[in-house]
């Protein structure tokens, strides 16, 4: 019983086992050329990848590494602040929120009463003091008339004491010889006397008289400098006049628009922004480490996040004499132990080469890609170098 209890597992395992060879019998012809295959995918794959490889290092050794690209950059533009020059309540707003304007449409309207009345008042003064002038003028006309008449009456006083001084000068012998007696020739003397001082007074009377016409003659030039100070008055009146019209000086599109009617504005107040779009530029933050070899004129390729799959084309326009932290409020001060080396930003301006279209779905503010091609300047490093190495070796 034992045996054949035991003799029933041994031909079970016998019976489990005989299939079992059977199939790694059928599988070993198969694995090599699978393997074979495995290995041929493999060395192809490695042969793609090196190829691959290969020919991104080529190109990026040829092409690739003058190619400098950045996510840093955005859509500017020079917008204009529109502000008052005078204070007063708006009369009229003329524009409304994201309007296009033409260079030197009227915009707002301030109430020009005030002005007005300023400008009316300063040429009612520069009128009064004309008026003075003419004044003065005809006194000056009656007093060198005056002037001419005393000149006349001291020519005849001058005259009648020559008379006098000969009619003593004729008696003065005769009373000597007794011919005529002495209380004569006293009343001659007085006479004389009498016409010398009568010339005197004369003479005194006609400088006064031309003094007076100095006098008004100063009088005339103040009517006149009234008049100016008047005259320059009036001009600043007339420009503050002008200045309640506020006209748009560029051509672009209303934004902020802040400003209502009623509302009483400040000298330089803000009132709204005009952004002239056919100005657009870009303002790419490279890093240092990518201006190198960036030149002014080179071409760039923009991809605008707002317009997916579009491509415009642009150049540079000009590179930043700093970088941005050197141009901010509060300048680094790396003098410190605790400095941590950080790579910085070289702001560079972008002109946009596009279609008045495309420029017309373009606005501030938006996000962009910008790649330079540089390879205009690709030799421009080892130039420098070989440069500082000539002067190196030049100063031994």
């Amino acid at each position: 019983m034992d045996d054949s209890t035991m003799s029933e597992p041994d031909n079970q395992e016998h019976d489990n086992t005989a299939p079992a060879s059977s199939d790694e019998s059928k599988d070993t012809p198969e694995s090599p050329a699978r393997k074979r295959k495995i290995r041929l995918v493999l060395i192809s794959l490695a042969a793609v990848a090196l190829l691959l490889g290969g020919g991104w290092f080529l190109y990026h050794q040829l092409v690739g590494q003058y190619y400098e690209s950045t996510d840093d950059a955005y859509l500017r533009a020079d917008d204009i602040t529109v502000s008052p020059r005078i204070g007063g309540y708006v009369a009229q707003v003329l524009v409304r929120e994201n309007q296009e304007v033409r260079a030197g449409q009227a915009l707002v309207r301030i109430d020009p009463r005030d002005y007005n009345a300023q400008a009316e008042q300063y040429q009612a003064q520069i009128d009064v003091a004309h008026a003075n002038a003419d004044a003065v003028r005809a006194q000056i006309a009656e007093q060198r008339s005056t002037v001419a008449q005393m000149r006349a009456q001291l020519a005849a006083a001058r005259d009648n004491a020559a008379f006098a001084r000969g009619e003593v000068a004729r008696y003065a012998p005769l009373v000597e010889i007794g011919a005529e007696n002495a209380e004569t020739l006293s009343a001659r003397r007085n006479q004389a006397d009498q016409s010398v001082r009568q010339v005197a007074a004369q003479q005194a009377a006609l400088d006064n008289a031309e003094k007076h016409i100095a006098s008004l003659q100063a009088q005339v030039r103040q009517a006149e400098a009234q008049a100016g100070t008047a005259r320059a008055q009036l001009k600043a009146a007339d420009v503050n006049f002008e200045s309640t019209q506020l006209a748009a000086s560029a051509a672009g599109r209303i934004g902020d628009l802040t400003v209502r009617v009623g509302q009483f504005v400040q000298p330089g107040a803000r009132l709204m922004s005009i952004v002239p779009l056919n100005t657009l530029y870009i303002a790419a933050n490279f890093k240092e480490t990518q201006i190198g070899r960036m030149r002014v004129g080179q071409p760039a390729e923009i991809k605008v996040d707002a317009l997916p799959g579009l491509k415009l084309r642009g150049h540079v326009d000009s590179l930043a004499p700093g970088t941005g932290a050197q141009f901010s409020l509060l300048p680094p001060q790396n003098a410190t132990g605790n400095f941590t080396k950080i790579v910085q930003r070289v702001p560079v301006r972008l002109a946009i080469d596009a279609s008045a279209e495309t420029r017309s779905v373009l606005v501030p503010g938006l996000s962009l890609k910008v790649e330079v091609d540089t390879t205009s300047a690709k030799h421009a490093l080892r130039r420098i170098r070989d440069n500082e190495d000539a002067r190196k070796d030049a100063r031994r």
